[in-house]
């Protein structure tokens, strides 16, 4: 099997969103496909093709410390920010607990530092969040979030390896 790690494009987003639909089938995250479209930002939205198929995605966005997208609307401003939230990521059931998720974090990361990005963010959704600390992530348990995220939502933050070496 041959993994590339790509940006995405205008013919993945049926995908994507076919991938967002399973993952989040029986929660209230799930946004559909223009929410998601609204989400992304060039250059820090990729996804993990295998084979010609997607397997995974994730999407970041600039987005201020501690606020985050209203999951009931899609996104109509940009922003500027030296914080990239990193909104989604999903890899296809089958092929989870493979390290793959981490590859696309590890990924998104490199392209985030390369951008100056300072920070990265997200919320923790579904019982994510030992992962996310395992990959650099610290939790704020006092970060207010609307009840949409789960109630077992936690919104982390990581700064980026080249803003922790220059601090």
């Amino acid at each position: 099997m041959r993994d590339v790690i790509r940006s995405i494009t205008e013919a993945d987003w049926p995908e994507v969103a076919a991938l967002e639909a399973g993952a989040y089938a029986d929660t209230a995250l799930a946004e559909g496909e223009a929410a998601l479209r609204s989400r992304a930002s060039a250059g820090t939205c990729f996804v993990l093709d295998l084979d010609g198929r997607l397997a995974g995605y994730v999407l970041a966005l600039p987005y201020p410390m501690f606020r985050y997208p209203d999951l009931a609307r899609a996104e109509r401003v940009a922003h500027h920010s030296p914080n990239l939230h990193l909104h989604d990521l999903v890899i296809s059931a089958p092929l989870r607990r493979r390290g793959l998720g981490s590859r696309l974090v590890g990924h998104l990361t490199d392209a985030a530092g390369a951008r100056g990005f300072r920070t990265m963010s997200l919320i923790a959704v579904g019982g994510k969040e030992p992962f996310w600390r395992a990959n650099g992530y610290r939790a704020h348990r006092g970060a207010r979030l609307p009840a949409g995220y789960g109630s077992d939502a936690v919104y982390m933050s990581t700064r980026l390896a080249a803003h922790r070496e220059a601090s």
